[in-house]
C-alpha cells in the first residue's frame, strides 16, 4: 500500500488498519510507570508515580528545532488536515513525539536513535532527489519519498531501515493525534459522556446482535 492509498482512506480506517493508539503506553512512559511500580534503569530521580492531577514530562526535550520542523512535515503527509479534522501538526504531534523520544527509558531511548536517525535520512534523500530538505518538498514530492518507506514488506532492501522508522513515526503519529480532543472527536468517540439518563443499546442494533 503506497502512502497516497494509506491517505485516501478515512482517518477511521487508517487507525483500525495501523491498530496501534491502544497499544502504545501513554505519556511516553513504560507501563510500569503508568502503575506506580519502580522502573528498573533510569537517571537518578526520575518519578515512578504519576501526578495525573498535573501531568508533566520533567526531562529535557532533545529534538532541534530542524528536526521537529521535518516530523511535522512527515506527521502531516501521515495525516494532513481535511474537511473534518485538523493536521497533525496543528495538534502538537511533533511535540508529542518529541516528548516521547526525550523519555529517560530504554524503549524510548531506543526509538530516539530510530526517530533521529530517520528524520536525517528523509532530508538527505529529500535533497538526493529534489535538492531541498523534506519540510520544503511539496505534497507530491514528500509523497513520493513515502511511497518508497510506508511498506515494510514492500520496500526494497535499500529501504528497509527508513521503513522501519517510518513505521515506528506513523504509529506515533496516530497515538499522538488520536488522543487529542480533536482526534478523539474525529473518531466521532462518544464515550467519557456524562449522561442524564440512560435509554439502553437502539433497538435496530438490538435486532442486529439477535438479542431481541
Amino acid at each position: 500500500m503506497t502512502v497516497t492509498t494509506f491517505l485516501r482512506l478515512r482517518r477511521r480506517e487508517a487507525l483500525q488498519r495501523l491498530a496501534c493508539a491502544a497499544a502504545l503506553p501513554v505519556l511516553g512512559l513504560p507501563a510500569a510507570a503508568q502503575t506506580g511500580a519502580p522502573v528498573a534503569s533510569g537517571p537518578t530521580g526520575t518519578r515512578t508515580d504519576l501526578d495525573l492531577v498535573h501531568p508533566s514530562a520533567p526531562w529535557r526535550r532533545v529534538l532541534s528545532p530542524g528536526e521537529l520542523r521535518t516530523a511535522a512535515a512527515l506527521a502531516d503527509t501521515i495525516l494532513p488536515a481535511d474537511e473534518q479534522s485538523p493536521a497533525a501538526s496543528a495538534v502538537g504531534v511533533p511535540e508529542f513525539i518529541d516528548e516521547w523520544v526525550s523519555a529517560p527509558f530504554p524503549d524510548q531511548k531506543a526509538d530516539q536513535v530510530q526517530i533521529r536517525g530517520g528524520l536525517t535520512w528523509l532530508n538527505t534523500e529529500a535533497n538526493r532527489r529534489f535538492g531541498r530538505d523534506f519540510a520544503g518538498l511539496s505534497e507530491e514530492q514528500r509523497r513520493r519519498i513515502c511511497d518508497d518507506i510506508c511498506s515494510l514488506p514492500q520496500a526494497q532492501p535499500r529501504f528497509q531501515a527508513a521503513a522501519r522508522f517510518f513505521a515506528k513515526f506513523r504509529d506515533l503519529t496516530a497515538t499522538g493525534f488520536y488522543t487529542t480532543a480533536a482526534g478523539i472527536k474525529d473518531l466521532r468517540y462518544v464515550g467519557n459522556v456524562p449522561l442524564a439518563s440512560f435509554e439502553g443499546p437502539p433497538r435496530e442494533v438490538l435486532e442486529r446482535l439477535k438479542l431481541i
